[in-house]
């Protein structure tokens, strides 16, 4: 990948507002030219990165007092250069956690350069590299990478309080007023529009999406929901919905034993159907009995549990035939002392005690956030011109908890909103990816909240599915990474028609 022109530090002036004795922040983009070379041929484009500063109207007394600065937003974004904007579609990008940078989506799967991390047991060692990424989404979308509140480079503004953003309305209000904003300066109103997000981001996506149509009316073209979870009540292992939890991740676990070889002879299809039907079925009505069970029903379940997951049954007699995931990431692979990982199953990492109850960290984070920050802080200065030298956060520590006070006294769950968008909307179309060994958020938890939507009869030809033997990151390793592109551009292309 070659760059065209030097990094150019470009910035749009600060809305007036009242005399202060500090001057008013200002957004700070940098520009740098670039070409890429992709089977769609050759890509010529327009990278922008720094921090853009949002604001909020201020109202005192029912008097309006102006727009007050309030977060300088960490963003970066991609444009193909002579593209027409009412037909160019652009696909708005963030990730989960809560707590999150973009990092992951950025410079794992969409972006035009790419970590090199290797393969999941294979990875790549220090220190590190890049590669171009020929199966950008860039071929088919212009694309803006967002942090969220304190995580990236985002902060708020001198004086202001960060941790008002840290929860999910001012999150959802922040979000989309970056989206209406940049939608607005670059003319983008009548492009295809598109949202894409992972794991907490897709509840952030699905509830952007609500806000976008409910307070500006600016609809969308479609949404990427990867690795989702909108109702959290059906992977809650702390609260009152436990079963239903463990009935949830049991096809996860059964899809792991069997990529560790305790189902010879048999296919993933096989053990994941199989597990499914005993989830559904025999398992929900026995943690439903309760103390009722008897002594030969329990027996009976345990051994299948057993059989299932790969534990040992006597493993899964004392844990009360209910399942915690980090329990499990820890005694499946006990005998050979290794722990199994939470968001990605495939990569394992030393248990730090033969005789520990739970693994002290997730492996997989483990080795991908070292291959991750490296790329992306070398590609920022060096390819992209920035020079913001804060800290890039990758994981917001200055997020210590997030704010779910909307649901107070009920689980958490915006899948109300999502009928909410694909009601109003009958254009939307939605993509959504599974992992099989995806212990963050389970296949079959994602599954049950699709089943359970209130649509009106044929809204679920608008719904795309797509199955990766994979974990939480589907892009990890080549073979998914290119799968999971490939039919990343092919959805955007076919939603952004107007057909």
């Amino acid at each position: 990948m070659s760059s065209d022109a030097p990094a150019t530090p470009t910035a749009t002036p600060a809305t007036p507002g009242s005399e202060s004795a500090k001057p008013e922040p200002e957004d700070r983009l940098v520009t740098t030219h670039h070409v890429l070379a992709t089977s769609d041929g050759e890509l010529h484009y327009t990278a922008r990165t720094g921090r853009v500063v949002l604001r909020e109207e201020e109202v005192t007394d029912e008097t309006f007092k102006g727009w007050t600065p309030r977060a300088e937003m960490s963003v970066t974004a991609y444009t193909l250069d002579d593209a027409d904007v009412t037909t160019r579609p652009i696909t708005f990008v963030f990730n989960g956690g809560p707590g999150s940078s973009s990092i992951w989506l950025h410079m794992g799967l969409l972006g035009p350069r790419r970590v090199d991390f290797g393969e999941p047991d294979r990875p790549t060692p220090p220190p590190y590299g890049l590669l171009d990424n020929p199966q950008t989404l860039l071929r088919a979308s212009d694309l803006v990478f967002i942090d969220p509140m304190s995580t990236g480079h985002t902060r708020a503004v001198e004086g202001g309080k960060p941790g008002q953003y840290h929860g999910w309305k001012k999150d959802v209000e922040q979000v989309s007023e970056l989206i209406r904003l940049w939608t607005t300066r670059e003319d983008r109103w009548m492009s295809p529009k598109f949202l894409c997000g992972e794991s907490y981001g897709t509840t952030r996506a699905v509830s952007v999406a609500e806000h976008l149509q409910s307070r500006y009316s600016l609809t969308l073209n479609g949404l990427i929901l990867i690795s989702s979870v909108l109702d959290f009540g059906t992977q809650d292992f702390e609260h009152l919905r436990i079963d239903e939890a463990c009935v949830n991740f049991l096809p996860t676990y059964a899809a792991i034993a069997h990529h560790y070889g305790f189902h010879p002879d048999r296919t993933l299809d096989e053990v994941r159907a199989e597990a499914a039907e005993f989830a559904s079925g025999r398992y929900r009505w026995a943690l439903a009995r309760g103390t009722r069970l008897s002594a030969d029903e329990r027996a009976e379940v345990a051994a299948m549990l057993a059989r299932l997951t790969g534990l040992s049954r006597d493993w899964v007699e004392r844990a009360d035939l209910r399942i915690e995931h980090w329990r499990f990431c820890t005694e499946l692979l006990r005998s050979r002392g290794l722990a199994v990982g939470r968001i990605d199953a495939r990569i394992t990492g030393p248990l730090h005690s033969a005789i520990a109850e739970n693994m002290d960290s997730d492996p997989s984070i483990d080795a991908l956030v070292g291959p991750y920050a490296a790329a992306l802080h070398h590609y920022l200065r060096s390819e992209l011109g920035s020079d913001l030298e804060l800290p890039y956060e990758v994981f917001a520590s200055a997020i210590t908890k997030w704010s779910y006070a909307e649901f107070e006294g009920k689980p958490i769950n915006v899948s109300d909103k999502f009928e909410r968008v694909l009601r109003a909307n009958p254009h939307l179309r939605v993509r959504i990816e599974y992992g099989y060994y995806d212990l963050a958020t389970p296949y079959f938890s994602a599954e049950d909240m699709v089943a359970h939507l209130r649509l009106p009869a044929g809204a679920s030809e608008r719904f795309d599915h797509a199955y990766f033997k994979t974990g939480h990151m589907p892009y990890v390793g080549e073979t998914g990474r290119v799968a999971e592109a490939e039919g990343i551009t092919a959805f955007v292309r076919r939603a952004s028609t107007r057909s």
